[in-house]
């Protein structure tokens, strides 16, 4: 079967959703609003994504930009950057040319659209809104790739240690399935920007739907799933809907 002209049977990509979903705590009560949230947020991950807007390596920052330049610190992300100034983070990968790379340098020079000093907008932000890597190990799946026509909406990453699979950020489970088509086990943790972070193919989820949990907490252990039985763990960062690069948010 294919969906939106894609082949369904790829694992690097969540199937088609052709059943309710489930929560599996009925004492957790959404509202309306969150529950269209969480159904378009599956119904998302499930369906076919275009290819993420590449920028032509070498391509000049046009002059007639305003901005000025950060320069990374030890432990900075593109995605706290982009909070410390309030810049929108596609534009601010799209306009520095950052699509697939693992990481931002130390001491790399990023062009800030739009802001007058080297001086950051003084913001609410904390230590506990940084992601932190929710399983260590190698990336044997990249955002953006193309498998049979199909394109992974996040990153699969291959444990090269524990099987514990954490959280990436604090938040709450609104998420749990024990038998997703296609990617087994899988935990969606809402956090509290409108941002989402999915764990999929896991052999054993250890929350269910309406528990808060911190950063760092063990949720599952990775495993595999469908007819693909390589061990690995499927990882998103979604905002509402939209897929993100977790590259850009990870340290």
């Amino acid at each position: 079967m294919n969906v939106c002209g894609c082949s369904s049977s790829v694992e690097h990509q969540l199937p088609k959703l052709d059943r309710a979903v489930r929560f599996r705590s009925p004492a957790f009560k959404l509202t309306m609003k969150n529950i269209l949230v969480v159904i378009l947020l599956v119904l998302g991950i499930a369906g076919c994504s275009s290819a993420p807007m590449l920028v032509k390596p070498g391509s000049p920052i046009p002059q007639t930009i305003p901005g000025t330049y950060h320069k990374v610190l030890a432990g900075q992300t593109l995605w706290k950057i982009s909070k410390i100034y309030g810049v929108d983070l596609d534009e601010l990968a799209r306009l520095n040319r950052i699509t697939d790379t693992t990481a931002i340098e130390v001491g790399q020079q990023i062009f800030i659209p739009n802001a007058a000093t080297p001086t950051p907008q003084v913001i609410k932000y904390g230590d506990n809104d940084d992601f932190i890597w929710p399983l260590r190990g190698r990336v044997v799946g990249s955002f953006g790739q193309s498998i049979s026509s199909m394109l992974n909406k996040g990153i699969n990453i291959q444990p090269s240690g524990s099987s514990d699979v954490l959280a990436a950020r604090s938040g709450k489970v609104v998420f749990s399935d024990e038998d997703f088509i296609g990617f087994g086990k899988t935990v969606i943790i809402e956090h509290s920007d409108g941002l989402f972070t999915v764990y999929g193919r896991n052999s054993a989820i250890f929350v269910k739907a309406g528990d808060s949990v911190q950063k760092g907490a063990n949720i599952a252990r990775v495993g595999s799933a469908g007819r693909d039985r390589n061990t690995y763990l499927h990882f998103e960062v979604r905002k509402g809907a939209v897929p993100k690069n977790p590259l850009f948010y990870l340290p």
